[in-house]
């Protein structure tokens, strides 16, 4: 969730450090996080050797011995480091010798030096961060819980594939792929439905809401990053799983639990949105974009019936329902759809996408009509593109606000101005 707040972030301000801290988690996921061959592990233990914050802390000692004495004197300063530590004990409050390494002013406020410019000082940290990352490696590494559950792995999917398309990194979108191939062939039953868990070669307990909904995200986005079909096909398929099994026929929205799972005394419904935002807030702004995609307009109505059934609720303090706002500020729009035809390889159309991937234009779905392609595999799913071709083969642009569309363009700057972010 935090690696999409910074990637979105940095789509929307150009701002460079949200961009450097979001690669960064990035970073760290597929180092630390991610299986042999493909999906996420659930998280990393904050203590090894039975003492908290052991593996990630460091004495003033250690650095200096580990550094060149310009590169500690840097990160000395840079990170807050004491030769007490900063670093206290939660129970007695006392100081522990030890230091979280942290940043609360630039390299630019903090450091200055008249023999380098900013530009060699950053490489000077960096280098430094490297060989005491390297010296980190040599410790004895937190447990790690490495299960795999389908509705994380639907986050990070989402994220990752929002980071490729933003940041332009496709081994991002690969690492997407990765985990997603391996929830399919691992993790989904022999009838298509989903399992929740994965562990040591077993898959195990029957999906959940939050399973359906997030998984379906990442495949939504990761559709909109590759315009591979497959991913659509299958989000289709779970999404129609999801409305026959958890649909409420008696008071709308989603129940948390399956039609034939484990008998409970009630099947709760939820649409809170905590850390981690609810299925039904998820599920109803995938049902609005699947909608504006296949032109299936009873996906829309199921997502405002997600938010007839909750909107008491809602109303009583809407800052606990963000993410269902954003589905409901997509539903009331305005909100686009983008449909780009053009050869799938060609210069003008991946100028095209990547000047739209450059904007924050959140209420959007896009759609890529392959023109090198005689009958190209979307017309299955959204039939309504075989009309949309491109003009004199130049990669040409439909914006359409609620299905109404525009005159189409082969102009960038034009398709830009048409979703009002230019003048």
């Amino acid at each position: 969730m935090i690696a999409m707040a910074y990637t979105e972030a940095y789509q929307a301000t150009g701002k460079e450090e949200y961009r450097e801290t979001g690669q960064e988690i990035f970073t760290y996921v597929l180092r630390d996080m991610t299986a042999p061959d493909g999906g996420f592990y659930s998280g990393e233990d904050a203590d090894s050797e039975g003492e908290e914050g052991k593996f990630y802390v460091w004495t003033e000692e250690e650095i200096r011995q580990i550094l060149s004495a310009d590169e500690a004197h840097l990160v000395l300063k840079l990170f807050n480091v004491e030769k007490g530590g900063n670093f206290t004990e939660e129970a007695t409050g006392r100081k522990t010798g030890t230091n979280i390494l942290h940043l609360d002013q630039g390299l630019d406020e903090v450091v200055s030096d008249p023999e380098k410019s900013e530009k060699e000082l950053w490489v000077s940290l960096e280098e430094a961060r490297a060989k005491l990352f390297m010296a980190r490696e040599k410790r004895i590494h937190p447990h790690k819980d490495d299960k795999i559950l389908v509705d994380w792995n639907g986050l990070m999917i989402a994220a990752l594939a929002k980071g490729a398309r933003v940041f332009g990194e496709m081994r991002y979108a690969e690492a997407a792929q990765q985990a997603t191939d391996f929830i399919l062939s691992h993790l989904q039953r022999p009838d298509g439905r989903l399992f929740h868990r994965y562990r040591d070669g077993e898959a195990a307990v029957n999906g959940l809401l939050d399973d359906y909904a997030f998984f379906i995200w990442g495949l939504i986005e990761l559709y909109e990053t590759t315009f591979e079909t497959r991913y659509l096909e299958t989000a289709l398929q779970l999404n129609d799983d999801g409305l026959r099994h958890f649909w409420d026929d008696g008071g709308d929205g989603f129940f948390l639990s399956p039609d034939d799972g484990e008998t409970i005394l009630v099947r709760k419904k939820e649409i809170y949105d905590g850390a981690i935002p609810s299925g039904n807030s998820v599920a109803a702004l995938n049902l609005l974009r699947l909608g504006r995609i296949t032109g299936n307009a009873d996906f829309e109505e199921r997502a405002m019936k997600i938010g007839r059934a909750f909107s008491a609720m809602v109303n009583q303090s809407p800052s606990a329902f963000t993410q269902f706002m954003m589905a409901l500020d997509f539903g009331i729009g305005p909100s686009h759809e983008v449909i780009i035809a053009g050869d799938s390889a060609a210069r003008d159309t991946r100028a095209m996408l990547k000047a739209l991937r450059e904007e924050f234009v959140p209420n959007k779905i896009v759609i890529l009509r392959p023109t090198d392609v005689e009958s190209p595999d979307i017309f299955r799913f959204a039939d309504y593109t075989r009309y949309q071709t491109s003009i004199d083969g130049k990669a040409t642009a439909y914006v359409c606000l609620n299905y109404k569309c525009e005159f189409p363009t082969t102009d960038v700057g034009k398709m830009l101005e048409l979703l009002n972010v230019r003048n």
